[in-house]
């Protein structure tokens, strides 16, 4: 797939054209409004005319079927062929949302520049939510709240008017998700730090989905923001064949992030289980009794504070009670927790959880390392989020190491510094090519013994398999920096003694040319009546 540089240099595999222009007229038209509302005003009028053009899509081709003599479908009588265009089942049935006449799009439209327009589009939402249950309690209806400047609403869907977002228009069967992701991004940026609840660049989920490669079972992200992990995983899962073989199960804090989520998953047709409403992964687990064969997460970084003064005797600290003013090591066995049997996670920390020893967070580390959970440790470049400059890492655990699909890894883990990889695509920020990312998690298959894979060998300054031994001497720290060592210098087979005497002559002759120069250009300003000092 062609992949495309969008406005602030980031690539997102979309290869659209439009979601440029579309962010900037769009964000012009906000006013004064902050990015974190009117996120949702942007995101829900997309979802809403995506699912508008897609019921015209299907109904123009009903249409056409119906009319047509030779086709098998056909209707001679208008009434009838009338009535069965107007069929739920029909558009139901591939998965298109049933959109009533009074709120597809061209209704909108049509009063966009009318004062009541904000309630009108909250009625649309409304009744999309009532004659689609799987929507419920989803779409935002606050569009005739004062805070919404009608006049800007109406112009933003005559903005949206003039784009098209069915599959036929721009040839991809998942326009309105790489819209989202764009929208997504782009309000990543603008939000700061705020936006990093919710967005994880795409490279690097790329980069857990393709380490893990989540073929089939339960995949569960307990902190799912707006279900960048789910997506990715089920476009893994599609390109290599497996469409239908895993079911998904999340949980997020944040109600309006909870409901993009559901948001971005319907409308890919991704069938997911996030609970029946937002929640604290910690104080209210919606999942206590899953077992995941796929972990798949980017929890908020050194959360603090996060209720671990009420779970003091939780089951979930088998390796130790995480403290209180940081919430990594509570991810970690809360992850660990929700593993099956065989099951692997793969999900983002800050850097400084690899080598903490505050308030016990050394020993649970210990622990952990000990009971041969961790399977692999990877350092990323820096630069790579849009709300944070913090550097980090990616943690890799497993509950069973031994022979199974995989060689067997046990007293083994596997360290991957990854710092030097990635380029930047604008002034702040970094990301991973897909020849970045093939090489990280080509180097885990190889070394966890994946049947397709090359060999494993360890490189200097990039990879090292390292005995749990070598970790010990190493303070339990597991940054890769620790393990990998230094990258070699290519030999280029001159001898040292005749290079050290070749690049000595070498800097006195430029150290005499530098000499002639200076009293050239000194010569040279004398001669125009300038009084140069010697």
């Amino acid at each position: 797939m062609a992949r495309t540089k969008t406005t602030n240099g980031s690539t997102t595999g979309a290869n659209l054209g439009f979601e440029a222009k579309l962010w900037g007229m769009a964000d012009e038209l906000r006013g004064s409004m902050d990015s974190g509302e009117y996120k949702h005003v942007v995101l829900g009028l997309i979802f809403l005319k995506y699912i508008s053009d897609r019921f015209e899509q299907r109904h123009v081709q009903l249409v056409q079927e119906m009319t047509d003599p030779a086709n098998e479908n056909y209707i001679a009588e208008p009434d009838e062929r009338r009535y069965a265009t107007e069929d739920r089942d029909q558009y139901m049935a591939i998965n298109v949302f049933w959109v009533p006449e009074e709120a597809r799009w061209f209704q909108l439209r049509a009063v966009a520049h009318q004062p009541t327009i904000g309630k009108t589009v909250d009625d649309a939402m409304a009744t999309i939510e009532h004659e689609n249950p799987k929507l419920k309690g989803v779409l935002p209806k606050d569009y005739a709240r004062p805070g919404v400047d009608k006049e800007r609403l109406g112009r933003l869907i005559d903005l949206m008017s003039g784009i098209g977002l069915n599959d036929t228009e721009h040839g991809s069967t998942d326009i309105l998700g790489r819209v989202y992701e764009y929208f997504l991004a782009q309000f990543a940026s603008a939000e700061g730090k705020k936006g990093g609840e919710f967005y994880t660049p795409r490279c690097v989920v790329r980069t857990l989905v393709e380490m893990l490669a989540p073929y089939k079972g339960r995949v569960y992200d307990p902190c799912c923001g707006s279900g960048g992990m789910f997506v990715q995983s089920e476009e893994f899962i599609e390109q290599h064949g497996h469409k239908g073989s895993v079911s998904i199960y999340g949980q997020e804090l944040n109600y309006t992030t909870w409901r993009l989520a559901r948001m971005n998953l319907a409308i890919r047709g991704i069938e997911a289980d996030l609970g029946p409403q937002n929640a604290d992964s910690f104080l209210h687990d919606l999942h206590p009794d899953l077992k995941a064969d796929y972990i798949l997460a980017n929890p908020p970084f050194n959360m603090s504070p996060w209720g671990g003064d009420r779970l003091k005797t939780d089951p979930r600290w088998q390796y130790g009670m995480p403290p209180q003013g940081n919430a990594n090591y509570a991810w970690i066995q809360h992850f660990v927790y929700h593993l099956a049997p065989h099951g692997e996670a793969g999900f983002l920390l800050a850097n400084g959880s690899m080598s903490s020893n505050t308030s016990g967070e050394g020993e649970i580390r210990r622990h952990l390392i000990e009971a041969d959970v961790v399977d692999c440790m990877v350092a990323m470049p820096g630069q790579l989020f849009y709300s944070t400059q913090i550097p980090v890492c990616l943690w890799f655990l497993t509950r069973f190491k031994g022979s199974n699909r995989f060689h067997d890894r046990r007293g083994r883990i596997l360290f991957i510094d990854a710092r030097k990889l990635g380029t930047m695509v604008d002034r702040t920020h970094k990301e991973l090519s897909p020849e970045d990312i093939q090489r990280i998690a080509g180097t885990y298959h190889a070394w966890r013994g994946d049947p397709k894979a090359d060999e494993y060998e360890d490189v200097s300054g990039f990879c090292k398999s390292a005995t749990l031994d070598e970790v010990a001497v190493n303070g339990y720290v597991l940054t890769p920096g620790r393990y990998v060592g230094a990258e070699d210098v290519e030999d280029d087979g001159e001898p040292f003694d005749e290079k050290m005497k070749r690049l000595t002559t070498q800097l006195s002759e430029q150290m005499q040319e530098s000499k002639r120069l200076d009293d050239e250009i000194r010569k040279n300003l004398k001669g125009l009546g300038y009084d140069v000092k010697e």
